[in-house]
């Protein structure tokens, strides 16, 4: 995926990144061309906090007690980019992406171009535990 000088935000929905295998390494990617990436949701903040916790995605931003529309504005209005691009999953997504004012790219389209897998979000913590795993440990 392409964003071009890096002069983006780029918006994750909590539905399209849970469909990303790995989304550490997701949001470590898109570092290297957004200038801010967070997570947008209309869960509660607890749900989005729980998941990115587990997975250790570091946002710049979330959505809070809010609705996705109004989040989606405000990081718009908070972070001045030449782009703001809102990844998720459906024509529901597309239509919450237009009405704020973001692009929007479907989460396959996203994975396709940025070479992500997707899958069911594994954990860090249980990915490295099992590299570290000794021979000789009873």
């Amino acid at each position: 995926m392409d964003g071009g000088n890096g002069d983006m935000t780029l918006a994750f929905d909590l539905d399209a990144l849970k469909q990303l295998a790995y989304p550490d390494s997701v949001f470590n990617d898109a570092r290297q061309w957004s200038e801010y990436v967070g997570v947008v949701s209309d869960q509660p903040t607890y749900v989005v906090t729980n998941f990115t916790r587990k997975h250790r995605v570091r946002q710049d931003f979330f959505s809070g007690p809010r609705s996705r529309e109004e989040s989606l504005t405000n990081v718009k209005e908070q972070f001045d980019t030449d782009r703001h691009v809102y990844v998720g999953t459906d024509d529901e997504d597309a239509a919450l992406a237009e009405r704020a004012g973001w692009e929007f790219l479907s989460v396959g389209d996203a994975a396709t171009a940025a070479e992500w897998e997707l899958g069911d979000p594994s954990t860090p913590a249980a990915t490295a535990n099992e590299d570290d795993e000794r021979d000789d440990w009873p």
